[in-house]
């Protein structure tokens, strides 16, 4: 404690130290930083008015797509309501597969793989 009491006793009449202290304070010193500090805080006043009429308008839309999907909900429930029940749809007695897929699983099981290696070949590909 007696080296801090010291340590100020030796700088309070340190100009450099109270220059630097000053220079701490919020007041500005020339009219350039006065401008550029009034500009900032008009900036800052303009984003938070810009972001409260985001937030506005977020909340009003989210209120409008709650309301709009309430009204959908509703009338998908009294469309339900009103359709007769749909009849089961019976499946053919051949297999599940589509005709694409049964020609394509044809073309592709015609072919030995010995002839398609040689078409390969053939064609320039290597192995």
């Amino acid at each position: 404690m007696r080296a801090a009491l010291k340590w100020h006793a030796r700088n309070a009449g340190n100009s450099r130290a109270k220059r630097y202290i000053e220079g701490m304070t919020d007041k500005p010193s020339t009219p350039d930083q006065a401008s550029r500090a009034d500009k900032q805080q008009a900036a800052s006043a303009e984003a938070a008015k810009a972001l409260a009429e985001y937030e506005l308008r977020a909340v009003a839309v989210r209120q409008n797509m709650e309301r709009l999907r309430a009204l959908r909900l509703a009338k998908e429930a009294e469309e339900a309501a009103r359709a007769p029940a749909a009849p089961a749809r019976k499946r053919a007695a051949s297999s599940s597969r589509s005709v694409k897929g049964k020609a394509e699983s044809a073309k592709s099981k015609s072919v030995p793989l010995s002839q398609w290696l040689a078409s390969q070949r053939e064609s320039g590909r290597s192995n």
